[in-house]
């Protein structure tokens, strides 16, 4: 801040000259700062017929600040009172010998702020104290005798940055010689006002850091040292001071260069990250291929929009990428998109629209010019929706192109997006989903586009019945409509043969090792493609690695782990499902691995009692009743494991069970080694069942005393009966069971609740009209029998009752099955032993 002056009403009498010729200068002493104004709002001195307005600056001596505002000139600082009068009198000296027409400027160097962070040498610059000093010691300066005014950077250089940043003003220069050698002449270009030739020479000698070319930007240590004038500046501290330079609008920033900074490079099809992208081999999946060409080639087709889902390890990518490298030839590939979940720079949708957007433009330069303008205009584009997103950048641009005359036919028209289930969050999944939708499948558009995922939640429910791609989609279950394993035996043979040849030992395999093999790929790719990886390591043999392969059984310790890849798969996933399972408020309570190894075991029936021959099955829905969940709960229940599992119908009774796509899934869930906390034992399963069956009982909403002749006329829904009858089926099995952790104290609670009374009575109408129960009604009283027996030490009142109605069933059964009354029901050729 300067002093206060020694010569009365010297502010006031610089105040009053500025203000007789039309300008004005403001002195604030508390904020210690000062400003000039020109009549016409430039700066002063101004040429007004060759020169733009420069930004006038005001400066604060004191708050530490120099603002930029319309309007203002800038008048310096130095290091006492004397210098700033000096200038303002310098400055009131060229106004009064320039009324009038303003003449051809002088060289009157801006007095310049000292940098906070290289302090000067003591008497090292003669005039005011340098803004950024030299190191290249005193430059002599060279100053043209012609204005000229281009584009400068606003100055705005954060203390502390090393890394300058800056956005477009207006900031008349003066070139050592001209504009295009500026930045190469040894003497940094000054800013310049018109000075009277009366002006103490001392101030020419303050060069001011050079001007730096956007364009051309000049390498560090250029120059002779000088420093360059912030480029790429964003703000800055210097000395006390902070400078803040805003302008209206920020013209610095190429709309192309900040679209490659959004797009995600290792995502197209021809990555080097991706180098020797796994592909279909020659002569493998040829019809599954042939007809992704023929839909994608068909340009006529209704669908523009192709969804092929399947099972993890299924073969998406590797048709993907076929595809991609057949376009590619063609060169019908507009834009691919590969994710992945392991890369944090294309594991979510945000770079897939200005992705997509780049390859467009890089493939059309009047797309690409479109696409540049646009996000000039307006540069938050990519914090926008998707839908925005494709809106502006691929839709408008595109329409544009066709409103000029183009024929869009003629553009690259083959989009096409891999693992859609790798990207983060259901919600963007969907929102990715609903933006090609909405935008890129309507308006003649020329894309046809080819979407690969797993049938997760976010692409299954678009497209099933009601979902909004439904109609729009030509849809392709991978798993389910092709089978894959003659490609699979295919692949073995020639990838074996390949190995024999480099050892020189062609017999080191069999037919029958890659039938093995084929047979435990459950008709998944990834498996036989993990053996040949796992087979082939170099410095390994590959006929021991084979024998590992076919007889490995994994226990606690094992170094071998020749699937490791797998339980990395399974374990990513199940944990995945878990988290959002039980995230959901109305699942609060539930243990979703309990559940789903609970169908999982139904999978090859449950082994109830050594005396039951036949593992027992259970339709999925009347499971998911005895288990009380919700209708349809088993499928909520399996919404993040759709790429690992589905429910599908037997072709016998039609009824609904679990299917899973690999075998070596269920090898995982059953070995605890494997696993890990991921397991849950059979025993878990049982007593949860037993448990579930005691409820199911008990809350049956039946009036003991005005029971119906028959099962089917039960005033019950139909699938409620079937679960009931499930629940008497398995009671006394999955408590007597060895495997079963028998909570004593719920055996008694529901003994007392009168719930083997339920049973008595409703036993004799189940047993006609259930297969499972007629047929192993003997063995089912010996397991009422057996539960007597484990608690009649540790509670003998509660045996009792339990012994005493396994008694009197064994009178009944007779009458039950009808045997009485000579009576053959179809269940027993079914169910003979």
């Amino acid at each position: 801040m300067p002093p206060k002056s020694k010569k009365p009403g010297l502010w006031s009498r610089f105040a009053s000259f500025f203000r007789g010729r039309g300008g004005r200068l403001t002195v604030d002493g508390r904020q210690g700062s000062a400003e000039i104004t020109n009549p016409d709002g430039g700066a002063l001195g101004s040429d007004h017929a060759s020169t733009r307005s420069a930004p006038n600056f005001s400066l604060p001596v004191e708050s530490s600040t120099l603002q930029c505002h319309e309007s203002r000139a800038p008048i310096g600082q130095s290091r006492s009172e004397s210098d700033i009068v000096e200038h303002l009198q310098s400055a009131a000296l060229s106004m009064s010998n320039n009324e009038g027409a303003l003449q051809q400027p002088s060289h009157y160097p801006i007095p310049l702020l000292q940098s906070h962070n290289n302090p000067p040498v003591s008497g090292a610059h003669d005039g005011p104290t340098p803004f950024l000093p030299s190191t290249s010691g005193p430059s002599e300066p060279s100053w043209s005798n012609r204005p000229l005014t281009r584009t400068v950077p606003n100055l705005l250089l954060p203390a502390g940055s090393p890394t300058p940043q800056y956005h477009g003003s207006l900031l008349p220069i003066y070139p050592s010689r001209s504009e295009n050698n500026m930045g190469e002449s040894s003497h940094p270009a000054a800013l310049s006002m018109p000075r009277n030739e009366n002006i103490p020479r001392q101030h020419l000698h303050s060069p001011l850091p050079s001007l730096q070319s956007f364009d051309n930007p000049a390498p560090s240590g250029a120059h002779g040292g000088a420093t360059a004038f912030f480029p790429g500046a964003s703000g800055f501290q210097v000395g006390a001071f902070n400078v803040n330079v805003n302008s209206a609008g920020d013209r610095s920033m190429d709309g192309w260069e900040l679209l490659l900074k959004k797009a995600a490079p290792n995502a197209l099809h021809n990555s080097s990250v991706r180098y020797d992208a796994p592909k279909c081999d020659e002569d493998t999946r040829v019809e599954v291929t042939s007809e992704l060409m023929e839909w994608i080639e068909d340009r006529n087709a209704p669908q523009r929009l192709l969804c092929m889902t399947g099972a993890a390890g299924s073969g998406k990518s590797c048709l993907q990428q076929t595809a991609a490298e057949k376009c590619a030839g063609s060169d019908i590939l507009a834009a691919s998109f590969f994710l992945s979940a392991g890369d944090p720079t294309r594991n979510t949708v945000e770079p897939v629209i200005p992705t997509i957007a780049y390859q467009l433009g890089r493939r059309n330069e009047s797309l690409k010019w479109m696409i540049k303008t646009t996000i000039e205009r307006d540069s938050l584009i990519f914090s926008q929706s998707l839908e925005a997103q494709a809106t502006a950048l691929i839709v408008g641009p595109v329409k544009n192109l066709r409103n000029a005359g183009s024929d869009l036919r003629s553009l690259p028209y083959v989009i096409l997006i891999d693992g859609l289930d790798e990207a983060e969050g259901e919600d963007r999944q969907a929102e990715l989903l609903m933006a090609i939708r909405r935008c890129l499948l309507v308006d003649n558009l020329p894309f046809r586009i080819f979407i690969a995922s797993r049938p997760e939640l976010a692409i299954y429910t678009a497209l099933q019945p009601g979902g909004h791609l439904r109609d729009l989609a030509y849809h392709i279950q991978l798993s389910d409509k092709y089978d894959a394993t003659a490609d699979m035996r295919r692949y073995l043979q020639r990838r074996f043969g390949d190995i024999g040849l480099r050892i020189n030992n062609p017999n080191w395999f069999s037919e029958d090792n890659i039938e093995t093999l084929v047979r435990a790929g459950s008709g998944q790719f990834i498996y036989v493609a993990t053996v040949y990886k796992y087979i082939s390591t170099p410095r390994t043999s590959p006929a021991a690695r084979l024998k590992i392969i076919l007889t490995w059984t994994p226990r606690e310790g094992q170094a071998t782990r020749p699937f490791e890849v797998f339980d990395r798969l399974y374990t990513n996933i199940l944990l995945d499902a878990k988290n959002a399972y039980e995230a959901v408020d109305s699942h609060h309570g539930r243990d979703f691995l309990l559940l789903f190894r609970t169908y999982h075991m139904e999978v090859p029936g449950f082994k109830l009692h050594a005396a039951v021959a036949r593992p027992v099955d259970f339709a999925a829905d009347v499971l998911s009743a005895l288990l009380s969940l919700e209708p349809q709960g088993e499928e909520t229940l399996i919404s993040d494991l759709r790429c690992l599992v589905a429910f599908k119908r037997d072709e016998v009774w039609y009824e609904l069970h679990l299917h899973l796509y690999h075998k070596s899934f269920s090898d995982f869930l059953e070995e605890p080694s494997r696993a890990k906390d991921l397991f849950v034992p059979e025993s878990r399963v049982y007593t949860h069942l037993a448990k579930c069956s005691m409820q199911h009982i008990l809350k049956c909403p039946l009036d003991l005393d005005s029971l119906p002749a028959e099962w089917e006329e039960l005033p019950l829904l139909e699938l409620h009966r079937e679960s009931l009858g499930r629940a008497i089926f398995l009671l006394p099995f999955s408590l007597g069971s060895p495997r079963n952790a028998l909570n004593e104290d719920e055996v008694v609670g529901f003994t007392q609740s009168g719930g083997w009374q339920k049973v008595d009575n409703l036993a004799p109408l189940l047993c006609p009209v259930d297969r499972w129960f007629y047929s192993y009604c003997e063995a089912w009283i010996c397991a009422v029998h057996e539960i007597s027996g484990q608690l009649k030490d540790r509670k003998p009142e509660t045996a009792a009752v339990i012994l005493a109605f396994a008694k009197k069933w064994v009178d009944d059964r007779k009458r039950w099955k009808g045997e009485d009354r000579g009576l053959e029901y179809e269940w027993d050729s079914d169910f003979s032993e």
